[in-house]
């Protein structure tokens, strides 16, 4: 680790709410990437349906299709209370799980995991909203690489935690690990120092409400910039990802080394965000953005050689690559947006990226079995070579955040 990446941290984590902050999204995400992987083992061993397990990841990604709706809970009440009262209510709905012990059972395991996913889209805009005005605007990039990394280190441990506690005690077991994850990172936000005041009356009715986010977002030239950037990396992500079992199996593998791979791009993204607070810093948004695209197209393409080392390499880049319009974009929205729309662009913004990750893995699931995987991850790599060149091709958008900001409420 660099002498600035270092320091970054200790800036950071300096800062009392923004260490508060990382402490609740490394507990709740812990406990998050455990069920994610039990649910659909639990779904496997009660029923021995590969497509019935394959719901319970559906049923968490449907309710972001919602995303610029459920946003605007997050501007009509005080953000901290919104974010530990959805907290407890899923520290509710997950131990009703308890009851799950037969295929019937399932369809309450399908409801709790759509309003698990429901109360994500809601948390993660008041998250963004809140850490906007309890967190030094000069810190929101390191802040949001260091998010980024916490969570993809979650992915690396949770998953093999929440597997050993399955394989020990049973689904309803992960379910309450998860639950107590809930409840701590609770009382980790009630310790947050941050006045807020009671949101004015909304104005209009829920769809006016709604649109307003959507308006801001496509209005402005560098979030709308970012977000359609991000969400055609993000289609091209699922693309690619549904490729790697072929991938496995051109290296001559047996697919359980994809975990390998799984691992090796976990430890890209953790490297990338610790770095990206000082490379946002210097690059600005669109060209930080637009550098981590283009590393990501060369990283997908060369994964049509069928080369061990080579392999490894394109996953630590791929993971370093396409964390950078992610974080890119959630800085961006929190320094270009007026605190009282804060929530629903957030959420606005989360659809348009991440829908198209659904979508990219249908599609490659599909396409795998009609088409060589290798002319696949050529042809996404040169659409994701486009992208980086439209996007980098705008203005860098590097003007100070404060000014930024200021700049944005005047005209709302």
């Amino acid at each position: 680790m660099t002498t600035m990446t270092t320091w970054t941290v200790v800036r950071v984590l300096r800062d009392r709410n923004a260490g508060l902050y990382l402490a609740g999204v490394v507990i709740s995400g812990f406990g998050t990437s455990a069920l994610w992987l039990a649910s659909g083992v639990w779904v496997k061993d009660l029923t021995g349906s590969d497509g019935l397990a394959a719901l319970c990841m559906l049923a968490m990604w449907a309710p972001i299709l919602a995303g610029p709706l459920l946003g605007t809970l997050a501007d009509r009440m005080r953000r901290k209370p919104l974010l530990m009262g959805t907290n407890l209510l899923l520290t509710v709905l997950l131990l009703t799980l308890f009851t799950v012990d037969a295929p019937g059972d399932l369809w309450l395991l399908f409801a709790v995991l759509f309003v698990y996913g429901a109360a994500g889209v809601v948390h993660d805009a008041a998250e963004s909203a809140l850490v906007a005005s309890a967190v030094d605007h000069s810190l929101l990039g390191d802040f949001n690489g260091m998010r980024m990394t916490a969570t993809e280190g979650m992915k690396l441990l949770a998953p093999l935690a929440g597997a050993g506690v399955y394989a020990a005690y049973g689904g309803a077991s992960v379910a309450l690990l998860d639950a107590l994850t809930f409840v701590v990172a609770t009382a980790v936000y009630a310790g947050l120092r941050v006045r807020e005041e009671r949101p004015a009356s909304p104005a209009g009715g829920r769809r006016g409400q709604t649109a307003e986010g959507i308006r801001h977002l496509r209005a402005h030239p560098l979030l709308r910039a970012l977000a359609l950037a991000g969400g055609v990396t993000m289609l091209c992500a699922g693309l690619s990802g549904a490729l790697v079992y072929a991938v496995v199996e051109d290296l001559g593998h047996s697919p359980e080394y994809a975990g390998v791979l799984y691992a090796v791009q976990g430890a890209g993204s953790v490297a990338a965000g610790l770095c990206s607070g000082p490379a946002l810093l210097h690059l600005g948004a669109r060209r930080f953005a637009a550098y981590g695209i283009a590393l990501l197209a060369v990283a997908v393409a060369l994964r049509a050689v069928p080369d061990d080392p080579l392999a490894l390499v394109c996953s630590a880049a791929i993971g370093a690559g396409l964390p950078t319009v992610l974080i890119a974009t959630l800085t961006s929205v929190q320094r270009e947006t007026p605190d009282a729309l804060l929530g629903r662009v957030t959420a606005t913004a989360n659809t348009v990226v991440f829908t198209p990750n659904v979508a990219g893995l249908a599609a490659g699931a599909a396409l795998v079995e009609l088409t060589d995987h290798r002319l696949l991850l050529v042809a996404t790599g040169v659409a994701l070579t486009v992208t980086a060149a439209l996007l980098g091709g705008g203005r860098t958008g590097k003007n100070p955040p404060e000014a930024s900001r200021s700049a944005v409420a005047d005209r709302g």
